[in-house]
Parts: C-alpha cells; sequence; structure tokens
C-alpha cells in the first residue's frame, strides 16, 4: 500500500487517537487500541543471540513478554536507561510485546485533515511501516503502524506476531 492509499484510509475512517512518544529528537505516534499498559523500564532477562536491539524478556503476570529496544531499532544515539524511560506493552494480535521508549508523551486525537504522507526517504525504519505524518499546533508525529514494525523479518520474533 502506497503512502496515498494509506493517508487516504486513514482520513476515511476520521479523526484517530494516538499514544505519542520520544526517541532522541523525534516524537512518534502509535494507535492508542494497540497499547495494553504503560511501565517503568525494568531491565529484562537476556537471550543468547538475539539482536541487539531485543533487550530480552520480562515476566509480565505469568506472560514471558519480548522487549524491544526502540533506540536501537531505529539507530537512535546511545540508549540511556533513566526515570522517563518506560516500556510500552503492546496487545498485536493477541501476541504480547514491549517496546523501550525515551519517554511517553501524552494521547492525542488526530484530525483527518490533520494526516499528511510521510516523504518517500531512505530511512532504518521499512517504508510500510510509516502510516504518515501527523500535525498538531507546532507538533509533528511520525505516525508507525506497529504492527508491520513488529511482524519485520529483521524483528526475529515469532511469525505469529502478525
Amino acid at each position: 500500500m502506497g503512502a496515498m492509499e494509506k493517508i487516504g484510509e486513514m482520513i476515511a475512517t476520521g479523526a484517530r487517537e494516538y499514544l505519542t512518544f520520544r526517541l532522541d529528537q523525534e516524537e512518534y505516534g502509535i494507535d492508542i487500541l494497540k497499547v495494553q499498559e504503560i511501565r517503568g523500564y525494568e531491565p529484562p532477562t537476556r537471550i543468547a543471540n538475539a539482536p541487539n536491539f531485543i533487550k530480552g524478556v520480562v515476566n509480565l503476570r505469568g506472560t514471558i513478554v519480548p522487549i524491544v529496544d526502540m533506540r536501537l531499532k531505529f539507530n537512535c544515539s546511545k540508549a540511556e536507561y533513566n526515570s522517563f524511560t518506560v516500556v510500552i506493552i503492546l496487545n498485536l494480535h493477541n501476541r504480547i510485546v514491549g517496546i523501550v521508549v525515551d519517554s511517553v508523551s501524552d494521547v492525542m486525537e488526530l484530525p483527518a485533515e490533520s494526516l499528511k504522507a510521510a516523504p518517500d526517504v531512505e530511512s532504518v525504519i521499512d517504508s510500510d511501516a510509516v502510516l504518515g505524518l501527523g500535525s498538531l499546533g507546532d507538533r509533528m508525529l511520525i505516525l508507525l503502524d506497529i504492527e508491520k514494525l513488529m511482524s519485520g523479518v529483521d524483528m526475529e520474533l515469532a511469525p505469529d506476531v502478525v
């Protein structure tokens, strides 16, 4: 699906709510309906031979949850963990995955007219995983299709994630 088709589909469905988070200097948004909970960062149990951006797993009330550090995945500057670092727990087709981000901002409702197609540029993010750009006031969000992003071959997560 091309950028214009993605934006057309988003506009057709009307305003949507996005959880916004920061990675380095950029602000991203993901569909709030994919978010199960937000937790403080705790060091996960490391998994041997996993890619460097898969930090390990945590036990979340009996469910083993893989933890992906989005700063490492997106080749941001060195990942530093502080009091603002959080893990967003996602429910993607009945599969639980956690993503580490610098901070969570808020939940924003973006009206259809604020959505724009993402520019076609080379990026560490798969272009299919970028829905577009959303602007509200002076803020610009990179809107992600988190399901597509988490189902990429490089994620090395189970094939049933998406």
